[in-house]
């Protein structure tokens, strides 16, 4: 009876199940939206939490990355990652300069007079040049100078002629002593205040740091001038400045062009000689060969190769030192002993054309002089035994007496008409 009466007052209190379900559906829904933890985000970046796997996770809203570190270094973010996200925010500042440079710039243009001192700085910069040559040079030369000075680089306002006139640059080339404002430093600053020839480069001076400068100087030489070719040449070496544009200017439409007499030398193994390479186990066994360079007397280059080498150069130097770790393997241009060989190992791999042009390396008198006679002027010629004119100081001006070209087959060459006729 008492169960029986306690049943029946019991189910007149039960409610139905469709309605009791409803009721905790919208309990739920609810608490969802009185807690708002929807759809709302965290306005903190950077906010970590712990994976499954014990590491944790750290995320970027803004950019909807999701950087992960499963290792036990207490949350921090990997090296490369981080560098990718510095990199990004270095671009973005960039663009703000961009557009600051830009705002600027307008606001100067508005101006007349500095507008027009804007103007003739630009015209200069966008000067094309025809080649720039840089003779290779040491402190101890100052007498191998004065005979290339007296022989066959033009001098004072024929020096500036030929650049305005034919587009020629040409530049005594060398760094600094490794004493820093040192007398021989001095000695080439009083030197350059006479004649006003040289490019200086950020290079501290040495032989065996060859390599080293011929990457600066085309690096430095590329940023200066916008030429369609860049020219090494020793100091001991005589040149017909005619001849060689001309023969330069044969290959001007061609993109990426490398220059000069095509050599395989020895690689030599052994210490203490000269032109030792200490990376001969490179070249396979020993009396192997190197493979196919141009000789380092004189060599030239197109445009893009030597910006090939300035991007190698410079762009790791002019970037926020956080992208290095990003950046690094751009710096890969490997130097070896002797500064030919590397020039050519930096092209191989990449689509260059190689020209052999033995009008770059003919001998000095009789060769030279028997080729000017039959009409087959040379653009330099040296003594291949002393890799350059042997007593260059006291034979080059008879060298330039017996070979030289004609005094003025270099102020009536026509470079264009020759790039016009070659293509």
């Amino acid at each position: 009876m008492f169960v029986k009466s306690k049943g029946e007052h019991a189910s007149k209190h039960v409610l139905p199940k469709n309605l009791a379900l409803l009721l905790c559906f919208a309990s739920f829904c609810a608490g969802m939206f009185f807690s708002n933890r929807t759809w709302m985000v965290p306005d903190a970046k950077g906010i970590p939490w712990t994976s499954r796997t014990g590491g944790k996770q750290f995320v970027d809203y803004d950019r909807n990355i999701v950087l992960k570190n499963e290792g036990n270094n207490s949350g921090d973010i990997s090296g490369s990652q981080h560098s990718i996200l510095t990199m990004d925010k270095a671009i973005s500042d960039l663009e703000i300069k961009l557009m600051a440079s830009r705002a600027e710039r307008e606001t100067i243009q508005k101006d007349p007079m500095m507008s027009e001192g804007v103007k003739n700085i630009e015209s200069t910069l966008k000067r094309k040049y025809f080649m720039v040559i840089g003779i290779n040079t040491a402190f101890s030369s100052h007498k191998r100078r004065d005979s290339v000075r007296a022989t066959w680089m033009p001098q004072a306002e024929k020096r500036k002629k030929l650049e305005e006139e034919t587009g020629i640059i040409i530049r005594f080339v060398i760094g600094h002593s490794s004493t820093s404002g040192g007398i021989l430093d001095k000695a080439i600053e009083a030197e350059e205040k006479v004649h006003g020839d040289f490019l200086r480069l950020q290079h501290v001076e040495g032989y065996l740091e060859l390599s080293a400068k011929t990457k600066t100087y085309f690096a430095t030489a590329v940023s200066l001038w916008d030429a369609e070719f860049y020219v090494k040449v020793d100091d001991d070496i005589h040149v017909n400045l005619a001849t060689l544009g001309v023969t330069l200017a044969r290959h001007s439409k061609k993109p990426r062009v490398y220059i000069g007499c095509m050599k395989s030398g020895p690689v030599l193994a052994r210490k203490g000689v000269k032109y030792h390479e200490p990376e001969y186990w490179k070249f396979g066994e020993v009396g192997n060969k190197y493979f196919r360079h141009a000789t380092g007397q004189l060599y030239a280059i197109s445009k893009d190769l030597a910006t090939y080498i300035f991007i190698n150069q410079k762009l790791v130097q002019l970037l926020n030192e956080a992208l290095v770790l990003v950046l690094r393997c751009m710096n890969v241009l490997h130097k070896y002993a002797n500064e030919d060989v590397s020039l050519g190992a930096w092209f191989i791999g990449l689509d260059v054309e190689h020209v052999d042009d033995r009008r770059l390396c003919c001998g000095t008198p009789p060769d030279c002089e028997w080729k000017a006679q039959t009409g087959n002027i040379c653009a330099a010629s040296f003594d291949w035994r002393c890799s350059g004119i042997c007593r260059s100081v006291e034979r080059i001006m008879e060298v330039h007496e017996r070979c030289g070209e004609d005094k003025n087959a270099l102020w009536s060459a026509n470079f264009v008409q020759t790039i016009r006729t070659s293509s």
